[in-house]
Parts: structure tokens; sequence; C-alpha cells
């Protein structure tokens, strides 16, 4: 599965960190958005950065979002413009205006942690 992380981070102390190093330990293909780790060119755990989810290449599975809930809000045009299939909304990254908008264009949206979600553990990567 092509996960991209919306939010991921180089602090490793930071649930965006810790969701792409899951995420990489379960073999999955990540995807890292973070502007400006795309700016500098730094990649995060060996995973090149994107300023956007418009600017992965290839197709993704799941847009994981790791970012407050009005700079989530305004990367669903991008899930919309990609189609991408699924978005989990990680606890801290919803709120009603978001899960609004999401229902307004059609997206698949799950509440969850989505480090669980692929069967791990956030404990497990301190």
């Amino acid at each position: 599965m092509r996960i991209a992380v919306v939010g991921a981070s180089n602090d490793r102390r930071k649930y965006g960190n810790k969701a792409v190093r899951a995420f990489l330990a379960q073999g999955h293909d990540v995807a890292a958005v973070n502007p400006r780790c795309a700016a500098t060119g730094t990649a995060i755990e060996g995973v090149p950065a994107h300023a956007t989810l418009r600017d992965v290449p290839g197709e993704i599975d799941v847009a994981t979002f790791y970012v407050p809930p009005a700079v989530g809000k305004r990367v669903l045009e991008d899930v919309a413009a990609r189609r991408i299939p699924e978005i989990w909304l990680n606890p801290g990254a919803e709120n009603d205006a978001l899960l609004a908008r999401a229902r307004e264009l059609g997206l698949q949206t799950r509440l969850q942690c989505s480090i669980l979600a692929v069967g791990d553990s956030p404990a497990n990567y301190r």
C-alpha cells in the first residue's frame, strides 16, 4: 500500500515521524509531505519530502493527516484532485469543518490512529 503522510516530520518525537517509521517497518511505500523539508531537499527517514500531495509522483492509496485541522482542510482539495481513495484523520487532525468539507468532496474518511490501523503501535517508535 502507498501511504502519503501529510505532516511528515524530521522530529522523531512527533507522530508525523513515528508514522513514517511505522509504515516503512510494515513494508509500506511511504510518500512524505512536508513543504519545509521539500524546500530544503531534506529527506524524512530516508524518504524524499514533497511540498504537496500534488507533487507526489504515482498513485496514492491513503493519505494520513498529521496536521492541524485548518491545514488539513486545505489539503482536502489536493486529495480530491488526486482521487486518493481514502484519508485517515489521526487524533487532533479533525474538526467539524474539515469533516463537513470531506463529505462535500465525497471523500472516504476514517477517524483513527493510522499507526494502529496498520497493526503497529506508536509506543514502538520513541
